[in-house]
């Protein structure tokens, strides 16, 4: 595996399989990041464990060669996240990517109510996914019918949250730090905190931190990687 502790690359066959842990940037597609590693290691098989929205940033798992056979495994284990729930506006993309739809005075929302919010996020829970997501419908993206202001209906699906803190709030900002299963969508938490509150929120920012084990403070940045890379020219 490819970390900020790897001290060569000199020696690395990635076509037989490797494994790099890349801080994905905001303003990054998961898609875009793939296609740079596999254009700098010029290795056609190349995918992720996991997709991060463009805005978010964090940890992303990026397979090579032969591991791109892990794949699912990596998919399978448990993510955490840190963010910012900002309460009192809605959107409909559920994050900052749109514009605001929905605005509420937060003024009489106390450090109470917000703690006994957080506790019904806990454990498995049911969610739809946002009609801004990845998703497929009928062979296409549900953001792409979201962008032409369409909406379809899509299956609920059960996820579990297995840890969420409320880290600070700085009232409209909720920070907060949330561990849970594959498939949840965080922006669909931030909306549903907001609509329990009754005042609507969204997600403000998002910082994957842990795939399983797998930690953020252990990854390379592309530029990082990219440097390593060009080194050995």
């Amino acid at each position: 595996m490819i970390t900020k502790k790897t001290s060569s690359f000199s020696d690395i066959d990635f076509a037989a399989g490797e494994t790099i842990l890349i801080d994905k940037d905001s303003g990054w597609t998961s898609f875009d990041v793939v296609n740079k590693i596999r254009y700098l290691i010029q290795v056609k098989k190349v995918g992720h464990a996991g997709t991060l929205d463009p805005a978010a940033t964090g940890l992303l798992i990026v397979c090579a060669g032969k591991m791109t056979k892990s794949i699912e495994g990596f998919q399978g284990m448990p993510k955490t996240y840190e963010g910012v729930i900002t309460l009192g506006k809605r959107t409909e993309s559920m994050d900052g990517e749109t514009e605001v739809i929905e605005e509420k005075n937060t003024d009489g929302i106390s450090q109470e109510q917000i703690e006994e919010t957080r506790k019904l996020f806990l454990g498995e829970i049911v969610q739809i996914p946002p009609m801004y997501s990845a998703v497929k419908h009928k062979g296409k993206a549900l953001y792409k019918y979201a962008r032409k202001g369409k909406t379809v209906e899509r299956k609920e699906r059960k996820v579990t949250v297995y840890d969420f803190k409320i880290l600070k709030t700085e009232l409209p900002d909720i920070y907060f730090e949330i561990k849970s299963s594959k498939g949840t969508y965080i922006r669909a938490i931030a909306d549903d905190f907001g609509k329990e509150l009754g005042v609507g929120g969204y997600l403000k920012k998002l910082r994957r931190t842990k795939i399983g084990e797998y930690d953020v403070n252990d990854a390379l940045t592309i530029k990082e990687f990219e440097e390593r890379i060009n080194s050995l020219a």
